[in-house]
């Protein structure tokens, strides 16, 4: 096993320590995690719905950051709207651009995909409305955090809105989440999140189902860290930074242990 997989903490570290060196350990924004995370992302429909009604209310281009594979995009072109789609990732922009071109009715000419830092960017442009949606927001550190906060602001219309999802967390047993969920190709993934009261951190681990995995050959495993961001502290970020939260939408909860809010902000 490789040093970074025996550095994987609590369950999902004993459960790679027992494949040894077939772990084939990736994260999951790189080019060998970005089907699976596209796999997984295409059958979520957490926050859409919500998300497209705050939109509808804002006329105007849309900016959308951390696009990834196009989760949030299609439905957001979808509106009618031109939609800047702006992606770090190289595996996650050639994917969004494909699904560009097999979209119906030619709805992918009004998109615009940029390669570019969700905490730094700066277009030319300004928008009526910015998202950034499935809590994409826990991946920036505090500077990184603040650095996507005066972007916002430098990119958004009088009157637009900025959209972001955020996450709060359980700890309701002390133990590790295990589950097992389905991508849109009807492949299964067993999902590990290992998490403490008070970490500032939550570590999630993607691998087959026990039952999936071969007697030989790799095991690919995907890891990612996500940053655990209350509403009430991103509310108070937000205000520091001159964006005001001016509504509050609960999302539908993933499982017991997280309770999703769509935080919508202006400029004060």
């Amino acid at each position: 096993m490789t040093t970074e997989a025996a550095a994987v903490p609590g369950l999902a570290g004993q459960v790679l320590a027992a494949y040894g060196d077939r772990i084939s350990l990736h994260d999951l924004y790189d080019e060998a995690g970005a089907p699976v995370y596209h796999d997984l992302a295409a059958v979520d429909t957490t926050e859409i719905r919500e998300l497209l009604r705050s939109v509808r209310a804002v006329p105007g281009p849309v900016l959308e950051l951390a696009a990834g594979s196009g989760r949030l995009t299609l439905p957001l072109l979808a509106l009618g709207r031109e939609v800047t789609a702006l992606e770090l990732e190289e595996s996650m922009v050639a994917l969004l651009r494909e699904r560009l071109v097999e979209a119906p009715a030619g709805i992918g000419k009004r998109c615009t995909v940029v390669r570019g830092d969700m905490s730094a960017f700066e277009l030319g442009s300004t928008y009526a409305v910015v998202v950034l949606g499935t809590t994409s927001v826990s991946l920036l550190d505090e500077r990184g955090r603040a650095g996507l906060y005066a972007a916002v602001r430098a990119h958004l219309r009088p009157g637009g809105r900025f959209l972001l999802s955020t996450v709060d967390v359980t700890d309701t047993d002390g133990d590790d989440l295990d589950l097992e969920a389905v991508g849109v190709s009807g492949r299964r993934y067993r999902m590990i999140e290992h998490w403490r009261a008070g970490q500032e951190v939550r570590k999630v681990t993607i691998l087959p189902p026990q039952r999936h995995i071969p007697e030989e050959g790799p095991v690919l495993a995907l890891t990612t860290s996500i940053r655990v961001l209350p509403p009430d502290d991103l509310a108070r970020e937000l205000a520091l930074a001159g964006l005001r939260v001016v509504a509050r939408h609960p999302l539908p909860a993933a499982s017991s242990r997280h309770t999703g809010v769509l935080l919508e902000a202006e400029a004060a």
